[in-house]
């Protein structure tokens, strides 16, 4: 493999990584969310976690182009400019964690997320409070903790936001914007603790061009009376990731 990419990738691994990638996208594109849910724990079976977590956190900025300026005129900007600074905010904690903490703990820690997250939303659970700015905060630092610890931004805020009044397509350009514009965003934050390196930024680049190609697939088949089947894909991707994931499998 080229020597540009971090050791221990093997032309298998890399394929996956690519394949993966580009099947979050799709997700991402069509149902707002999961994209993350589906490639970490994945991604960390052929990379080690914080290098998955710091590679698609790069790729996610080509989701800036391919879907986020349409998405942007369905969403309540203040609502979603007052999230993604909170999130900023925590996330710094959570990429101290991501850096100190064992590594098998983490991978534990993410799957019981993710699947805490799945039977959420296949349950209809949804947590039960009022769109204030308080909660919206709240909700926001939680993201950013759990995206710099797991590269898991998106389970607070889909559970809060599928719990409020908007309809299927404002909900999917809120955690669009949110999620995109977020992972942008702690970028630098990544690079200061060390885990954004130059050693993981080819391969984050070489990621960019399967994921957005994904998220633009997604966004063309995206139909608002199509929502449950869209979910409903999700919701057995996102499961097949956890099974994969699973620490027991190192």
């Amino acid at each position: 493999m080229p020597d540009w990419l971090p050791e221990g990738v093997s032309a298998l691994g890399l394929a996956v990584l690519l394949f993966t990638v580009f099947v979050s996208g799709v997700v991402y594109g069509f149902a707002g969310f999961g994209a993350a849910l589906i490639f970490v724990p994945v991604a960390a079976r052929v990379v080690p976690l914080e290098i998955a977590i710091a590679a698609f956190t790069v790729s996610a900025v080509s989701s800036l182009v391919t879907v986020v300026p349409k998405a942007w005129r369905d969403v309540d900007r203040a609502a979603v400019t007052w999230q993604i600074l909170c999130a900023c905010i925590s996330a710094s904690l959570g990429i101290l964690v991501l850096r100190t903490v064992d590594v098998t703990w983490l991978k534990w820690a993410m799957v019981a997320l993710i699947a805490l997250t799945l039977v959420a939303l296949v349950a209809g659970w949804r947590l039960r409070a009022a769109p204030t700015r308080v909660t919206q905060g709240v909700v926001g630092l939680l993201a950013g903790f759990c995206g710099g610890a797991l590269g898991l931004l998106g389970p607070p805020v889909v559970i809060f936001q599928l719990a409020g009044p908007d309809g299927a397509a404002r909900s999917r350009a809120m955690t669009l914007v949110f999620l995109t514009v977020t992972s942008v965003l702690i970028l630098p934050l990544m690079a200061l603790q060390g885990v954004v390196t130059w050693a993981v930024l080819p391969l984050g680049l070489l990621l960019t061009l399967p994921y957005g190609a994904g998220t633009w697939v997604g966004h063309l088949l995206f139909r608002p009376e199509f929502e449950r089947l869209y979910r409903g894909a999700a919701y057995s991707l996102i499961a097949l990731a956890v099974v994969l994931g699973l620490p027991v499998f190192d």
